[in-house]
This record gives structure tokens, C-alpha cells and sequence, in this order.
């Protein structure tokens, strides 16, 4: 029984391989073809080229990010914008509408370009610091930044808030990341150390 067995499981090994031997070799199996990762682009090469002074520390790319927005009705300068932001870039504001509905909008920079353009062709828009505290570790910089908005340089400010601004900086000069803001209402004012800019009465 065993030789049985045996010979009859050697056979079937035998006629297994036999069968093989007469079937055709299966072809290998293409390997997926590997997309090769692109080398990471440059981001100066995105944007318009800066002005040198507009990037080259903390206190003027947030200079240069007031200045270009403020000015009587009529086109700003949106190259020097851009040239401020890193690609891809973001501008959220936080806020409450007069409902009542919480609501937070981000916006590329394109999307402000064209959403603000509109306005300031039409209006005088102003826009300065009160307060600023900035915090930095390596290349990264957080701006808490208090603002108020004007019509007109002089007037009253018709508007005041706080910009959240992320700041990088890339060995050659500073890009602004993001800016996140949120306004002054009844139920949210400016805490009393945004309130007042420096050397005020």
C-alpha cells in the first residue's frame, strides 16, 4: 500500500512535471513603469520678481503688504502683490455676519486679487498697523498684527481687526505663507494690548 502511494504520487509529480515542461513559459510579468519625481521648482520662479527692500526681513514684507494695498480708488500695483507670496498661498477671514452665522472664507491670492480689485477701483482703501508681535523659530515667523482701515488717509477708521500672518524664509528672502483675519464687532473687541499703537495717548 505504501509503494502504492507511493508510485502513484510519484507519478503524478512526474506527469506534473512533464506538463510543465510542455506548456510555454509564461512570460515575466512587466514591471509598472516608475514615474520619476519631479526636482521641487523654485517658488521665485512663480511669482513676479520681487523688490529687493519689500522681502528682505519681517518688518518690510509687512510694510510692503500694507503699502500695496492702500491708496486712493484705482489699481494697485498686484504684481508687487503677488511677489509677496509663496505659491499657493492663502487668505482666510474669520468673522460674523449681521445674522449672526459665523463664517470663514479662504481665498487664493488670485481670488483676492479679483475679489478686492473691484473694490479698490471703485473706493479709497487704507489699511495700517497698530500693533504688531512677531515670534520666530528658524525660518518661520508668526505675525499677530492689529489694523485699522480707513477710506481715506486721515479719516476715521471704519474698520479694525487682527491679521494672522505666517512668515518663511527661504535663505534668500521672506514669503508670506497665509493671513488669517478676523474683525472688531461689539461682541469682539481688540484686547486692550492691540488697541492702542505704541506712544499713543
Amino acid at each position: 500500500m505504501k509503494f502504492k502511494l507511493l508510485t502513484f504520487a510519484t507519478a503524478l509529480s512526474l506527469c506534473n512535471v512533464a506538463a510543465a515542461a510542455q506548456s510555454p513559459a509564461a512570460s515575466p510579468a512587466t514591471p509598472p513603469q516608475q514615474t520619476q519625481p519631479k526636482p521641487p521648482q523654485d517658488p521665485s520662479a512663480q511669482v513676479p520678481a520681487p523688490r529687493p527692500d519689500d522681502v528682505k526681513s519681517i518688518d518690510s514684507i509687512l510694510a510692503a503688504l500694507y503699502n500695496v494695498i492702500s491708496g486712493p480708488a484705482g489699481e494697485r500695483d498686484w504684481n508687487r502683490f503677488r511677489s509677496l507670496f509663496l505659491p499657493g498661498a492663502t487668505l482666510t477671514s474669520a468673522g460674523k455676519d449681521r445674522e449672526g452665522n459665523i463664517h470663514v472664507r479662504p481665498r487664493t491670492v488670485e481670488g483676492y486679487v479679483t475679489g478686492a480689485g473691484g473694490y479698490f477701483a471703485q473706493h479709497g482703501f487704507f489699511e495700517s498697523p497698530i500693533v504688531s508681535r512677531v515670534q520666530t523659530f528658524g525660518n518661520v515667523a508668526q505675525v499677530f498684527c492689529s489694523y485699522e482701515s480707513r477710506g481715506a488717509a486721515g479719516e476715521a477708521p471704519f474698520a479694525r481687526g487682527i491679521n494672522s500672518i505666517q512668515l518663511a524664509y527661504d535663505g534668500k528672502r521672506w514669503w508670506v505663507v497665509s493671513i488669517l483675519w478676523d474683525e472688531e464687532r461689539p461682541d469682539n473687541p481688540l484686547p486692550k494690548e492691540f488697541a492702542v499703537k505704541p506712544g499713543s495717548k
